[in-house]
């Protein structure tokens, strides 16, 4: 009996080590959130970058990574933030409730700006795929990253296409009065009067509506070379159709976010020789590239959208940084995204001090027979 006894003590104390051997291999959830405008006009790009991003975790769990001497899982908490800034400030709120260790986001500028303020309150790292307005980083915080340019390097690029080669007179300038809009046509318009161009006028629209009729009257008595819209791809799409339709010989010139299937769907032929200037590359190489270029068909079969590689790499060098300090732990994941040097899909990637992507690139493209079509690339460096 007490041979039984003894035994089963022995055993049960081996089930308790093999259950506490187990307890301790079972991986720290890492939680990485992920805010896009999911539904809407822009649902269609926020599902894409929800997708990459989705592939990033995906990645990164498969080499079963290690840190602080623990086995972590990542895991992506994805929200809609609809892309209005009331929206994005109840997202950015739930993600400090949930205990995000950093966030992917915004899309929106409006949305981002505010939002960033909640994040760095929490001292939560957020690197943003697609938060351009310069606004975003000029307000000081430590913990605001993006791995696109900002409008004022693209509005300046911009110009300089316009008038040295679309060689334009005269420029007529639209925006949408959202954050984002308003403040690439005004950056856009500095950098044509430093460069010695001419504004035929200065007009703006609700970015919800679809009539243009008495703006464009106006731009049709002032006959510009150009109209740059700054907005979004639907209702540039609009635009498009309405100087086609009131005979307007202007050329279209968009802004970031115009490239993609939408545009190309709802301009039709009106959106010929319509000109954007992007961030990133014209293209992508590497057995990186390649791979998540098979794994995005594999699942989503579809196109990869264009932002959709810089939600990759944000969650990527997220977690280079929490690699690169050993820790999950916000402030150290802070400090390491400032000094970090990554190589990602979209290129190399690494912040000035106020957390802009440094040595930025910006690819032209064009609508040509119903197609996008790459131009050139454009940096500082060319």
């Amino acid at each position: 009996m007490r041979r039984t006894t003894l035994l089963s003590v022995v055993l049960l104390g081996a089930g308790w080590a093999m259950q506490a051997g187990a307890l301790a291999a079972t991986p720290r959830t890492v939680l990485i959130g992920l805010a896009a405008p999911m539904s809407g006009a822009s649902g269609s790009t926020g599902t894409s970058l929800e997708h990459a991003a989705q592939l990033a975790v995906d990645d990164i769990n498969h080499g079963k990574p290690v840190i602080g001497g623990e086995p972590v899982l990542f895991k992506l908490l994805p929200q809609d933030d609809r892309a209005d800034p009331r929206t994005g400030e109840l997202v950015a709120r739930y993600f400090v409730k949930s205990g995000v260790a950093a966030v992917v986001g915004h899309w929106n500028s409006g949305v981002g700006i505010p939002a960033s303020r909640i994040y760095a309150a929490a001292g939560i790292p957020h690197v943003a795929p697609a938060v351009t307005a310069p606004d975003y980083t000029r307000q000081g915080y430590a913990t605001a990253f993006r791995i696109v340019p900002h409008d004022g390097d693209g509005a300046r690029h911009t110009a300089q296409y316009v008038l040295h080669d679309l060689k334009a007179r005269s420029i007529a300038v639209i925006d949408d009065r959202t954050v984002f809009g308003a403040t690439y046509a005004e950056e856009f318009a500095r950098a044509v009067t430093r460069l010695q161009g001419r504004l035929a006028g200065r007009y703006s629209v609700s970015s919800k509506t679809s009539d243009f009729n008495s703006i464009l009257r106006s731009i049709r008595a002032s006959d510009p070379d150009v109209v740059l819209f700054a907005g979004l791809d639907a209702q540039a799409a609009q635009l498009a159709q309405d100087l086609r339709r009131l005979q307007i010989r202007a050329r279209l010139v968009g802004i970031g976010g115009l490239v993609g299937p939408t545009f190309l769907r709802l301009a039709g032929p009106a959106g010929e020789e319509t000109s954007v200037v992007e961030p990133g590359l014209p293209s992508y190489k590497g057995p990186q590239w390649s791979h998540f270029e098979s794994a995005w068909k594999a699942r989503y079969q579809d196109d990869i959208y264009l932002y959709a590689p810089f939600a990759y790499d944000a969650v990527r060098v997220i977690a280079a940084a929490m690699r690169e300090v050993d820790s999950v732990d916000p402030a150290k994941v802070t400090a390491a995204l400032h000094r970090i040097r990554y190589r990602g899909i979209s290129g190399p990637i690494a912040f000035d001090a106020e957390g802009n992507l440094r040595d930025p690139v910006f690819t032209l493209y064009q609508v040509q027979q119903g197609r996008w079509r790459v131009i050139r690339s454009m940096s500082d460096k060319n």
